[in-house]
């Protein structure tokens, strides 16, 4: 059988570390993840998934992600059965996660960004570290490349 999950979003809330009566570190969290298409003149769609992490994982997590944080998650899906303080029986779907990685920006763990944008990268000392802008070839002119010779010595 398999049962693997490989997400990437970003965290919709700061996670909370929580312990088991038994000592055991657990977080739970939401993350939003974009779909990969967009309808013609309409806003890009998110899926909302619920993430449980246990352990190391889930301090991990609590101290290196906040809100609006890019992570990505490779776990499996898990649904359990429980009963509402009204009694009514209901399911819970969530990806338990095996393990989680940074991919985005690194950022100072003490700031916290809503909105979930990307915030300028900055080097060790705190200051914002310079773009090179993007290269654009359309602006290039023959004197830009030079004549390949003709022989029939290939380098691979």
């Amino acid at each position: 059988m398999l049962n693997r999950v490989i997400l990437m979003g970003r965290l919709v809330a700061d996670p909370e570390l929580k312990t088991t009566t038994s000592g055991i570190s657990v977080t739970s969290f939401r993350i939003a993840v974009d779909r990969s298409y967009v309808k013609q003149g309409a806003e890009r769609q998110a899926d909302f998934f619920d993430i449980v992490a246990w352990r190391s994982t889930a301090e991990f997590v609590c101290r290196n992600f906040s809100k609006g944080s890019l992570i990505a998650i490779d776990g499996q899906l898990q649904s359990r059965q429980y009963q509402t303080r009204e009694g009514q029986n209901r399911t819970a779907i969530e990806v338990v996660a095996d393990q989680v990685s940074f991919t985005g920006e690194r950022r100072d763990p003490s700031q916290s960004y809503g909105g979930g944008y990307a915030q300028p990268a900055r080097n060790d000392y705190g200051s914002q570290m310079p773009q090179a802008p993007a290269p654009s070839y359309s602006a290039g002119s023959p004197a830009d490349f030079q004549e390949m010779p003709l022989d029939d010595d290939l380098p691979f």
